[in-house]
């Protein structure tokens, strides 16, 4: 009894060790597990899209184009490539929604450089972000312009400004498992946001600054007491306090982290190493290769650039390329009005107007009220050149409309605004910004064309044919139809009378002449008092 009772118990301790045993080793094989990417198929087709330089209608219309190529190509994996200032908040919005309704593609956000403003929000709206080993993602606030520079965006502004893209980085945090503290610190200033740590479950979150003070009380705040600082007394939780450290995805070292970790005076702005940290970026990818074995892409990877059409768009509306087309217009017009008829410089004055306002059009800086403003303009200047006599209301409306439109195709719309405004938010005040020195430039560089034109290339061969050689003075003076007879002084004879005009003869010419005013009866003699060209103007001769 006391055998089989005591191999009982041996039978017992040996399963206790070995179930208490499994229970310790258990977690310690299955945490590395979860550490690692789930492995993706190994069948993925995958195609890199090119997002460069500023975001426009043009980047737009060219991301639908090359979106749509890629899934014609059977691509399951689209990588955006993203190295952008920013731009437009109507484009990048467009863009983002369209890249949310992708079905059965993964869409990823490769930060390589920079995804600055427009740039991060359409790096959180795809499914996954991944940054280069030194790149920088976020700063997608909301600033006002006006006449004495950039200023804070008013309390009756900041809806129709901000909310737009505050929801679309919300709806994003909310699809892709971002921070929704954090996405909408990268557009409001006022967020001030710490980064805690629950000591017994090491689950991390990120606070404001109420709730951080009630995680783990305001010890952290010292207090002055004659000059001095002294710490608080308040009792520090034992269950939360803030994070210290983070493990850099570069160098795999323990990083210092300042808290908070975005300051009431800034927009998140998150290096690569912080965004990994912070839970933005899942990886740091270098090149192709990375990109290749991260997402088990096979075969060859394609990378669909703009087309020189969408780069021709884009370069058409610079501020040099802009500037050299008003130069154009200008002597365009300058030319045609000292030339007689229609000529090749008109048309090319036309044609750069075409190109100066169909650009902007085409990246969305301009719309057709701008475009009518404009041809409204060069109406009432030809009317008051053509028509009324004088330069006065029609001329001055004209030139003021042409110059508005022109300088508001600088500038782009600004949401829930009628466009002929003056602009507030700084994109619009750095565009408007833009075309007064462009058009400034362009004037003072026209000057000069004139001057060249009208003295020293019409003496160049090819030349004369375009712009004619400034007139000599015998060359101004119209012909003597009376071959030198009825000059100032002259006296002649009334030719059947004077009502006030008629026919006066000087010798044996007969001349047709207008008196003062006063009627002159026939065979009176008059002197000529004015004479220009085939005009003779007359009065009573009486000989003393």
């Amino acid at each position: 009894m006391d055998e089989k009772m005591q191999m009982r118990k041996t039978l017992f301790c040996a399963v206790w060790f070995a179930a208490a045993g499994a229970a310790v080793v258990a977690p310690i094989s299955r945490a590395p597990a979860e550490e690692h990417v789930p492995e993706q198929p190994s069948t993925n087709r995958g195609v890199i899209i090119t997002i460069s330089d500023e975001i426009s209608d043009v980047t737009t219309e060219s991301i639908k184009r090359r979106v749509e190529r890629a899934e014609e190509s059977g691509a399951d994996v689209i990588v955006f490539e993203l190295n952008t200032p920013g731009g437009y908040v109507t484009s990048a919005l467009d863009i983002c929604n369209y890249i949310k309704n992708l079905d059965r593609i993964k869409t990823v956000a490769w930060v390589h450089t920079d995804a600055y403003s427009a740039g991060s929000m359409i790096s959180v709206a795809c499914d996954e972000i991944v940054m280069s080993s030194a790149s920088v993602l976020g700063d997608c606030g909301v600033i006002m312009g006006g006449p004495t520079g950039a200023q804070e965006v008013p309390e009756q502004l900041r809806a129709k400004a901000e909310s737009p893209v505050l929801e679309q980085f919300r709806d994003s945090a909310r699809r892709n498992g971002y921070d929704t503290l954090l996405c909408e610190a990268m557009v409001l200033k006022e967020k001030e946001v710490y980064w805690v740590e629950n000591v017994a479950t090491g689950d991390r979150r990120f606070v404001e600054a109420d709730e951080k003070d009630e995680l783990i009380g305001e010890a952290d705040k010292p207090t002055k007491v004659l000059g001095v600082e002294i710490p608080s007394l308040a009792p520090e939780s034992t269950e939360w306090q803030l994070v210290e450290t983070y493990d850099d995805p570069i160098d795999g070292k323990a990083t210092d982290i300042e808290q908070p970790v975005v300051t009431t005076t800034e927009l998140l702005t998150l290096s690569q190493s912080r965004a990994h940290a912070f839970g933005f970026s899942k990886a740091i990818v270098t090149d192709v290769d990375d990109l290749r074995e991260r997402y088990a892409l096979v075969g060859s990877i394609e990378r669909i650039e703009f087309t020189w059409s969408e780069i021709l768009a884009r370069w058409l509306t610079s501020m040099p390329v802009r500037g050299f087309l008003m130069v154009i217009i200008l002597l365009g017009v300058y030319v045609e009005f000292n030339t007689p008829g229609v000529g090749v410089a008109g048309l090319a004055a036309v044609i750069a107007l075409g190109v100066f306002l169909g650009a902007p059009y085409l990246t969305g800086l301009a719309n057709v009220w701008e475009i009518l403003l404009v041809v409204v303009g060069f109406v009432l200047i030809g009317v008051e050149i053509f028509v009324i006599p004088g330069f006065g209301v029609a001329g001055i409306s004209g030139i003021v409309f042409v110059l508005v439109g022109l300088l508001a195709t600088f500038a782009p719309d600004e949401p829930g605004r009628f466009p002929i405004q003056w602009p507030q938010l700084q994109s619009g005040l750095e565009g408007l910004k833009t075309g007064v020195q462009t058009l400034g430039a362009a004037l003072g560089l026209s000057i000069v064309g004139m001057v060249l034109l009208s003295k020293y290339l019409p003496q160049l061969p090819y030349l004369r044919s375009i712009v004619p050689a400034n007139p000599t003075p015998s060359d101004v003076i119209p012909a003597d139809p009376y071959h030198g007879v009825a000059r100032v002084g002259d006296v002649g004879l009334v030719v059947g009378g004077l009502r006030p005009s008629g026919k006066a003869r000087f010798g044996a010419t007969l001349v047709d002449v207008v008196s003062e005013g006063d009627m002159v009866a026939e065979d009176a003699e008059v002197e000529v008092v004015v004479r220009r060209g085939n005009r003779v103007v007359v009065r009573p001769f009486s000989r003393s």
